[in-house]
C-alpha cells in the first residue's frame, strides 16, 4: 500500500501470543485512522504490538479485543 496514493501504510507488527510470530499489521491511513490487517490465518489472539503504539492508537484499534480473540467465545 503507499500514502501518496491515499492508502494505508504498516506501522506496526501484531505479536502473536507465542511473543515470537508477526500474525497482523496496523496501518496508518492518509487520513489519520488506523486498522489492522490480519496475516492468511485471519483474527489470532494479539500478545502485543512492535514497535508500541500510543494509548489513542491502541484504543482506536481496540488492542483490549485483540488480546481476547478467541477467548470471549461461548461466554
Amino acid at each position: 500500500m503507499n500514502d501518496d496514493k491515499g492508502e494505508g501504510v504498516a506501522i506496526a507488527n501484531l505479536i502473536g501470543t507465542d511473543g515470537c510470530n508477526t500474525v497482523g499489521w496496523v496501518y496508518r491511513w492518509s487520513t489519520g485512522g488506523h486498522a489492522v490487517m490480519w496475516d492468511v490465518h485471519g483474527p489470532q489472539p494479539v500478545s502485543e504490538i512492535r514497535p508500541a503504539l500510543t494509548a489513542e492508537q491502541k484504543q482506536e484499534i481496540d488492542f483490549d479485543g485483540l488480546r481476547r480473540i478467541g477467548r470471549d467465545e461461548g461466554g
